[in-house]
């Protein structure tokens, strides 16, 4: 059982409240990843690791030794090849985890638009926005006409055979150049994740770079489809996120309330409990067994999700998930799909919480099972929310840590940082782009994925701070933003504690953290239209790939992140992991981390340590710096009314946030 004095990994554990329960007897009883990665006492697999392990027939599994005769494939297979069709087959993986998230998402809206939900219609601009993208006619017609013309329009989009997906002329014009003559564009969001597939079988496609085409073409249908249209049409039902002050910590649970956690990524059942649970019937029944009413919270990406829209408060991340639980608190935890681990129905063992699964494609042993159905939306929440009431009389020995305030700002959208840069009225990324130019902010470092059991929390923490204190502002996704949100990064007043003087200026001027969270982590294709929006602006390239901007998945865990890695390198940005499963062959890793560039102008990068790694990061913006000849500090020109008029709509190379009209 946990001990935190006996165990490596615990003793890296970031977080006070998550400390401070570890250290009661009732935590201690318990069994979590923490025990489970200790009891291993072996090292990964060296085959695996380096991702020259094949096992796609039944001749092998084949291990690979790069550049040995006698170590290749049965059927030939080299190290390249066989790292190569790994490689992409995590990509694809990613992709249909993402995919198949954004298709409920779609039927969902279209389901809205058809008055079949208890949701509605909230953000008509995004809507009017998203129809124009997809040429459907709004002049006349009622907002659930045209948002079901545009959710069935979208829905085609995943079965779509030939042609290319919509959402790629969002993209800068180069970019779209690039992805042509590359022979990458996605045709439908479904078709490529299937290709993939079969060209990784046995006896496909051999030949490391062609397969990489492949994997370009499926990420792209992940970032600039599958997953955008899963956050622009969230966005238009249940409004786009904008800055709000919540809490992220262990400490949001209530003694006194029916206490429901939930936990996955779809939207549709968390937005469906926040109505049920102000429901007069609820509230009326939690309140019979001595309840004052249901306390929800959110764990990882569902957790950001409600977090970033509604305030609701985040009780902890993906490697939180199991401490949530040994609190004895829970009434029930309420899940989807996507990074449950099969532990936390053992967690609860012998105590009064319920794990409740509500997705026919995700049932867990010894959970209950309550299928959310979509088309009786508020009768499956309302149905869910009675189970955990009927457990808060059972609720036994219990400990909340005190919480301990980690408040955070959250509800960066696109949007959002547009109008905080630009104002009301000039709503714009000039503001930005300026003071990249000179030279107050550095550039732009994304931080997203996920969290690692074998590795320190404060791996992100160490990373932020070494950016933000270079003057690099950092947008954070996913369990990453939580992790530095229980940091303390996601509050305005960090960047006086810890940003350099340009950024701190800035931020300070704007009223914002230097750390913006973003979403969650299907909410990175948010980054691709801020990066094309800084394209747009001018003065900084004419394509992504020129951007004093890299991206970072330092503590990636899923085959998801993979596949926004690689769709952000194949849009032309940079990427840097702690680690890559491509080790093993040469030639292959060298065109991950070197040869990719050439085609999209952009390449993944490796590096464990944290200060090192956010210093490749800085590296890789100051290269891009450089080469737009923008490197050196320019003085802050002040100007008066008609120097404004006469440069009015240009590039202001001197002037910053602090001048703008905000």
């Amino acid at each position: 059982m946990t001990d935190i004095k006996g165990c490596q990994s615990c003793n890296s554990i970031t977080g006070d409240s998550t400390l401070d329960l570890l250290n009661q007897d009732l935590a201690k009883q318990v069994r979590t990843a923490y025990d489970r990665l200790e009891d291993r006492g072996m090292s990964a697999c060296l085959f695996g690791s380096g991702g020259t392990c094949c096992r796609i027939c039944n001749m092998g599994p084949c291990q690979i030794i790069d550049g040995v005769d006698a170590m290749v494939g049965v059927c030939g297979a080299t190290a390249d090849t066989v790292a190569a069709r790994n490689f992409a087959r995590i990509v694809a993986a990613g992709t249909a985890a993402h995919t198949d998230h954004a298709r409920e998402m779609v039927r969902g809206f279209i389901a809205t638009a058809k008055g079949e939900t208890p949701h509605e219609i909230k953000d008509v601009a995004k809507l009017h926005k998203m129809a124009a993208i997809f040429g459907i006619e709004t002049e006349g017609r009622d907002k659930n006409e045209i948002a079901l013309e545009l959710g069935e329009r979208a829905l085609a989009e995943f079965g779509q055979q030939e042609g290319t997906l919509t959402m790629l002329k969002r993209a800068p014009e180069k970019q779209q150049k690039i992805w042509k003559e590359m022979g990458v564009e996605p045709r439908g969001i479904d078709r490529e994740v299937v290709e993939m597939m079969h060209r990784t079988h046995m006896g496909v496609d051999q030949e490391y770079k062609n397969i990489m085409k492949q994997a370009a073409r499926t990420s792209l249908a992940d970032g600039w489809g599958s997953s955008m249209l899963s956050t622009e049409l969230t966005d238009i039902m249940f409004g786009t996120p904008v800055p709000k002050r919540a809490i992220v910590d262990l400490g949001v649970l209530r003694e006194d309330m029916v206490n429901v956690t939930v936990h996955g990524h779809e939207p549709l059942l968390a937005e469906s409990l926040c109505l049920a649970a102000d429901d007069d019937e609820i509230i009326a029944l939690a309140k019979k067994v001595g309840a004052k009413g249901v306390n929800l919270a959110g764990v990882c990406c569902t957790g950001n999700e409600i977090l970033m829209r509604r305030g609701i408060p985040v009780a902890g991340s993906f490697i939180q998930q199991e401490m949530v639980l040994a609190t004895g608190a829970v009434e029930a935890m309420v899940v989807d799909v996507q990074c449950i681990m099969q532990s936390v129905a053992q967690v609860v063992k012998g105590k009064h919480t319920d794990v409740i699964t509500t997705n026919y494609r995700a049932k867990i042993p010894d959970a209950v099972h309550i299928q959310f159905e979509e088309d009786a939306a508020y009768e499956s929440a309302k149905k869910i929310l009675k189970h955990a009431i009927a457990n808060f009389k059972k609720r036994g020995d219990f400990y909340i840590p005190e919480n301990k305030k980690l408040d955070v700002v959250v509800g960066f959208s696109h949007e959002t940082i547009n109008y905080m840069l630009g104002g009301r009225f000039r709503q714009s990324y000039r503001p930005l782009n300026d003071n990249i130019i000179n030279g107050r902010i550095r550039g732009v470092g994304a931080l997203v994925g996920c969290e690692h059991y074998k590795y320190s929390d404060d791996v992100h923490f160490k990373i932020a701070v070494e950016l933000i204190k270079n003057n690099v502002l950092v947008l954070a996704t996913g369990c990453a933003a939580q992790a530095l949100g229980r940091r303390g990064l996601l509050r305005p007043e960090a960047a006086t504690e810890y940003a350099g003087d340009g950024l701190r200026e800035v931020c300070e001027t704007v009223g914002m953290p230097p750390v913006l969270h973003v979403g969650s982590c299907v909410d990175n294709s948010r980054l691709l239209i801020a990066l094309t929006e800084m394209v747009n602006e001018g003065g900084l390239g004419d394509d992504i790939s020129q951007l004093p901007a890299v991206g970072s998945a330092p503590l990636w865990m899923s085959e998801k992140a993979v596949a926004i890695g690689q769709y952000f390198v194949t849009s032309g940005a940079h990427v840097i992991f702690q680690d890559l499963p491509v080790t093993g062959a040469k030639k292959f890793s060298q065109y991950i981390l070197e040869g990719l560039k050439e085609d999209y102008g952009a390449c993944w990068g490796v590096e464990k340590d944290p200060i090192k790694h956010a210093r490749a990061m800085i590296a890789a913006i100051d290269e891009k710096r450089e080469a737009l000849g923008i490197n050196k500090k320019q003085e802050r020109v002040l100007m008066d009314m008609q120097m404004r008029r006469e440069l009015e709509g240009k590039a202001l190379p001197g002037m910053g946030c602090g001048q703008g009209g905000h």
